[in-house]
């Protein structure tokens, strides 16, 4: 049993690290020898590359020295490569590089010693055992790598993390950590000094994580044993040198994994490149992930599925306008300036849902309620309409951004469009959501809308800028439904 009674699955399944590196490689050596052996079937058995002739043909054992030099040989090099002391977060391709490339060496180990030995049997059996163990040797690792992250994700060998720190750069690593379950980490808490009166929230893909504030720095050792912490990660900023200091002189008094993490909060963790010159790294930033080709990609998407909404649901066009005519004077449509890609301004359109002096009311009404001009939104605004208040909460007034969409002023999925206003507030870090084009509906739209507060937007903006992929557009485009269904933070 652990702390407050947690039952330490860990236990289960954890050994010495010397153990398991033994384990791998003697599973690895075997495949070696398996996959040497299947070439030899492949080849005198079942005669594949041709007909053996008679005089040609050895048996298994003719092998042997060959089969144990590339076993050795094969774990020997995954060693020197490094495939044993590859981190958690490594991914397949990581591991297939490695693999790859050290089972051609060691093969040209065999090879070579096979000349020496003046040792020439069929060629064909050296160039058929490269590709097997290769294939063999990553299917075993798919295979763990999937058991693990099943494990993983029912709490069974994970390792219990506390972030110290509670500025930028903790968040960030908190971020990174929460967003990948995958990679066994349960992100405890965070321990920092001073109130946390309004709490650490921290945006992922699916939610907003608010993780615990476990206690001051000085409470370090009595968390540990407390909450059954298994790795600290350091991420407090410069200006806390002697602060961080003393954090790893306590880590190494109580025996405990840790990592630093340096004050590079506007890095995306998994976007820097690392480069060494002459000793002294150097690290630079990769740039945003919607870029070049992915650019074009995310923008040929926009052009199809907008070009479809505006044609296939012109009909819907026109019935709102219709309602909107009948019920308030005014424009069917609004139009307003908004921020978007570099700092561009546009022409944003949407269906009118408030009295045609709506902007001249605003003033007043941030004066009254005490709100500022980031993200200002009244749950019971008295400007909105009755057709739009019904048009607010089911989004159907921003169908005519497709309008934009077509355009180029903006995308499907992005970060919400701000208004010039809104940019003048801003502070250095927010001007990072202006690197990627504005959305329709983004990960803030399917994460809370309204409920959220302006920082935490900003940070799910940071997010998707740096995790694009098209399966994260396609994904957000498809929580976007029951976000709007459900009305859940939309007014």
């Amino acid at each position: 049993m652990g702390a407050n009674g947690r039952i330490e699955h860990r236990e289960i399944i954890d050994a010495p690290k010397w153990v398991l590196t033994g384990a791998r490689m003697a599973s690895d050596a075997a495949l070696a020898g398996v996959a040497f052996v299947v070439a030899y079937w492949l080849r005198f058995d079942l005669h594949v590359g041709g007909q053996v002739p008679p005089e040609s043909e050895q048996p298994l054992s003719f092998f042997t020295t060959q089969i144990v030099v590339f076993m050795v040989m094969s774990v020997l090099v995954f060693q020197a490569k490094g495939l044993y002391r590859l981190p958690r977060w490594s991914t397949l391709l990581d591991e297939a590089w490695a693999i790859s490339s050290g089972v051609v060496i060691a093969m040209a180990m065999v090879i070579l010693t096979a000349f020496f030995q003046r040792f020439y049997p069929s060629r064909l059996v050296f160039i058929a055992a490269v590709p097997i163990a290769i294939a063999l040797l990553l299917l075993a690792r798919m295979v763990v790598r999937t058991a693990r992250e099943r494990f993983w994700s029912r709490g069974i060998g994970v390792d219990r993390v506390a972030v110290i720190g509670s500025g930028r750069a903790a968040r960030r690593i908190m971020q990174w950590m929460f967003s990948q379950p995958q990679l066994g980490y349960e992100v405890v808490g965070f321990v920092a000094d001073g109130s946390i009166e309004e709490g650490v929230a921290i945006a992922t893909p699916n939610a907003v994580v608010r993780p615990m504030h476990l206690g001051p720095t000085e409470a370090l050792r009595s968390i540990v044993a407390r909450e059954g912490i298994d790795e600290v990660i350091i991420a407090l900023p410069p200006r806390d040198h002697d602060r961080i200091v003393e954090m790893i002189d306590l880590c190494r008094r109580i025996d405990i994994e840790f990592k630093l993490v340096p004050d590079l909060y506007t890095m995306a963790l998994d976007h820097v490149n690392i480069h060494e010159v002459e000793g002294m790294p150097l690290i630079g930033l990769k740039p945003p992930q919607i870029s070049g080709w992915n650019f074009l990609v995310k923008r040929a998407m926009d052009v199809a599925l907008s070009a479809f909404v505006l044609v296939a649901f012109s009909w819907l066009f026109a019935i709102i306008a219709l309602a909107i005519r009948l019920d308030s004077k005014g424009n069917v449509f609004f139009s307003q300036v908004r921020v978007g890609r570099g700092g561009q301004r546009f022409i944003c359109y949407k269906f009118r849902t408030m009295v045609s002096d709506a902007e001249e009311q605003r003033h007043r009404l941030q004066q009254l309620h005490g709100q500022g001009t980031l993200l200002f939104k009244l749950k019971d605004d008295p400007r909105r309409t009755r057709v739009g208040a019904m048009l607010r909460r089911s989004s159907l007034d921003e169908l005519p951004q497709f309008i934009n969409i077509l355009l180029g002023h903006m995308s499907i999925v992005g970060p919400r469009p701000a208004i010039p206003p809104e940019v003048a507030e801003y502070e250095d870090w927010h001007f990072d959501r202006l690197l990627v084009p504005p959305g329709l509906t983004g990960l803030w739209q399917v994460n809370g809308r309204s409920n959220l507060s302006f920082d935490e937007m900003v940070r799910l903006d940071l997010y998707y800028a740096e995790n694009w992929s098209p399966w994260l557009d396609i994904k957000t485009m498809i929580r976007t439904v029951p976000a709007i269904v459900t009305a859940r933070g939309a007014y």
